[in-house]
């Protein structure tokens, strides 16, 4: 393995975190006289790839990195652009920063009693909204979306998570497509007014043009495009995970979460240590095996999977889920990432089985 090989990781997300970690480890092991981790943190935003030159600018180009090879792991962000005033007037759980100025925005807002509504009804929505709802009872909490929430589960699950939205108080309104935000109000297609004080944009997603713009394949919405070892199949030498890679085993499409996130980036890191060691690459295996979703701090609801994320018969609900969730989160990400470091972690609950080998329908 040749020690001078300079592999480049694009994102400390979940993906980016856990290819780092791990293939550190790797390398430290193939070469002993590599000093401490062997990782140099660099903090800024990519915003060039010259995948000719093998080169990231970085802010700019104010800072040049080569690599022989690119880890792009650059996840995405709430897409706030395709409706008139969201951008404007929706908070996005986008950043830290933002969500503590939404936070200070919803105890001001709540000593005088007002509106939270949430365009988005997927799991994101859902999670949030509850949360809310629970932590300011006095707010009145709307939860916009084109399908009913929970579409994804079976009849039970989606029965309970249901439930806790009653429970709660927060008002749902589904079927329904958002086609104006304004300061104080959303509008919708068929002509409905709802009120808001603080309107939560949680609906679709983008990333970064930056794979497009470089002239690394992609589709049609600015995904990488790998092949089975999850790698770009118009630039071999740059791995794309996460969100931004348009991965698809035979059952479909892989959807960004930490589900799939964590095992992209240890099958990236171990699929780079076996090309520098001159070893044949299997293809990345992967099948959802649960969604888990977090219903306020004192209730969830878990829908096991099958591989392609369809629901299966079981479920847990109440105390046993909120355990169930809670050993997830102890486990991961942060403790992964450091036992990643010392050990090699199986960072996959499921390979989908017979699903995953088998051709697509």
């Amino acid at each position: 393995m040749n020690s001078n090989h300079h592999v480049v990781v694009l994102g400390a997300g979940y993906s980016g975190m856990t290819t780092t970690a791990r293939l550190a480890r790797r390398m430290r092991r193939t070469d002993a006289r590599m000093a401490g981790t062997g990782v140099t943190f660099v903090r800024g935003q990519a915003t060039a790839i010259d995948p000719e030159a093998r080169t990231v600018g970085i802010d700019g180009g104010t800072t040049v990195l080569r690599y022989d090879t690119l880890v792009y792991a650059l996840g995405s962000s709430t897409d706030t652009g395709k409706v008139p005033g969201a951008d404007a007037h929706c908070f996005t759980l986008n950043s830290p920063e933002i969500a503590t100025l939404l936070a200070a925005r919803l105890r001001d807002l709540e000593a005088a009693g007002g509106t939270v509504t949430f365009c988005g009804g997927g799991l994101t929505g859902i999670e949030a909204a509850t949360e809310i709802a629970e932590t300011f009872p006095r707010l009145d909490v709307t939860l916009l979306s084109r399908d009913q929430p929970g579409a994804m589960m079976g009849a039970k699950a989606r029965a309970h998570l249901h439930r806790a939205l009653d429970r709660l108080g927060v008002t749902v309104k589904a079927g329904v497509r958002v086609t104006k935000v304004r300061p104080d109000r959303v509008e919708l297609e068929d002509g409905q007014e709802v009120p808001s004080d603080v309107c939560l944009w949680t609906a679709g997603v983008s990333v970064s043009p930056l794979a497009r713009d470089a002239g690394i394949a992609t589709d049609e919405r600015g995904l990488i495009l790998v092949d089975a070892a999850l790698r770009s199949v118009s630039h071999p030498g740059i791995h794309a995970i996460g969100d931004a890679a348009a991965i698809r085993p035979a059952w479909g499409q892989v959807h960004g979460t930490c589900q799939s996130g964590i095992p992209a980036g240890q099958y990236t890191a171990d699929t780079i240590a076996r090309l520098l060691r001159g070893r044949r690459v299997k293809p990345f295996r992967y099948g959802y095996f649960h969604e888990p979703v977090s219903l306020g701090r004192r209730d969830a609801v878990i829908q096991f999977t099958h591989a392609d994320d369809t629901p299966r018969k079981a479920y847990l609900k109440g105390r046993a889920a909120i355990l169930y969730k809670e050993q997830l989160v102890s486990s991961t990400p942060l403790k992964t990432y450091r036992l990643h470091r010392y050990m090699y972690l199986t960072g996959t609950l499921s390979k989908g089985g017979r699903a995953t080998r088998e051709p697509a329908g």
